[in-house]
């Protein structure tokens, strides 16, 4: 197991890495704002989801595997640009409608925001890649089985993910609750929506290991 002043360090760095612009915590801003704080939230549990799914493989080693595939890179990031795209189109031709500030946050389904972030998250080849350099730095192979630590440490970089993308959720929502209850406002920020996912595609689809 990690010691306590490596998780804390861990933790920390990961909680800073929260907060620093990136596509996953600007696709849970996008969403809270457009659909509200509850949205935001199902996608942010749906992020985390896949997290996991990227932790046990880079504690089982698969993700080392995955890595040395310039053919599954391309994949999926194909699959996650297609994606964003497929989002983008259909933020753009959201109806203009009033809801919000007046008649209660009215989210799409949840099951559907929460594969969507599933999705997002699992089909970004940077974030195995990220994991892969990132989370061995703070092994120590004294300590323990290296699949354990690396396991542990993934739990706690997801546990600062919720912290970091859940203010985010809840900051967003806020000032969205204000956008949505104008038909015009709302139409505008799901435009921007559209751009954003637009060019978190273009982003991925250039994407380089």
């Amino acid at each position: 197991m990690p010691s306590l002043e490596t998780t804390l360090a861990f933790f920390g760095l990961s909680l800073l890495l929260g907060f620093t612009p990136g596509p996953d915590n600007l696709f849970v801003v996008m969403q809270a704002a457009a659909h509200g704080r509850r949205a935001g939230w199902q996608v942010v549990l749906g992020l985390c989801t896949g997290l996991v799914v990227h932790s046990a493989a880079v504690a089982l080693g698969l993700a080392a595997v995955f890595a040395a595939s310039q053919a599954a890179f391309t994949v999926l990031k194909t699959l996650g640009a297609t994606y964003l795209v497929v989002l983008a189109w259909q933020a753009w031709r959201a109806p203009a409608t009033a809801h919000g500030a007046s008649s209660g946050e009215q989210p799409a389904p949840p099951m559907r925001l929460y594969l969507r972030g599933i999705v997002m998250n699992l089909t970004n080849p940077k974030v195995v890649l990220f994991f892969l350099a990132f989370l061995p730095q703070f092994v120590d192979t004294r300590r323990g089985p290296v699949a354990l630590q690396l396991g542990c440490l993934g739990l706690v970089f997801i546990a600062a993910t919720l912290v970091a993308f859940g203010t985010l959720t809840c900051v967003a929502g806020f000032f969205g609750r204000w956008l949505r209850a104008s038909p015009l406002a709302h139409r505008r920020l799901q435009r921007v929506a559209a751009l954003v996912f637009a060019g978190l595609a273009v982003r991925l689809a250039l994407a380089e290991r």
